[in-house]
């Protein structure tokens, strides 16, 4: 089984830094619901507060495609509505090696 990564950037629309940063926590507690997610992580950058960085390692690419399909996962997603400046950029990639990690 062959796992892969990506990395999402997110923008927070205008004064909804707070809002986002609140709404990717919850974000990532609904991840619990997906087993086959094995690092999902949201970061935000030092050089612009209003821009937010995911890190993400699936076990397969069908676990990504499965991804954000829980109720949970949804409802979280949902949630963020209103409050990202665009739409996310998405680069995906396969793992070589990690600390911690078994890729």
């Amino acid at each position: 089984m062959t796992k892969l990564s990506l990395i999402a950037k997110l923008t927070a629309a205008e004064g909804k830094v707070d809002e986002l940063k609140a709404a990717l926590a919850n974000l990532i507690e609904a991840a619990d619901e997906e087993s086959e997610l094995e690092v999902y992580s949201a970061h935000q950058s030092q050089d612009d507060p209003n821009v937010f960085y995911f890190f993400e390692l699936y076990t397969s690419e069908s676990s990504l495609e499965t991804h954000g399909k829980g109720e949970k996962m949804k409802a979280a997603m949902g949630a963020m509505g209103g409050l990202l400046g665009g739409r996310p950029e998405v680069t995906k990639l396969d793992p070589v090696a990690a600390k911690g990690l078994d890729i």
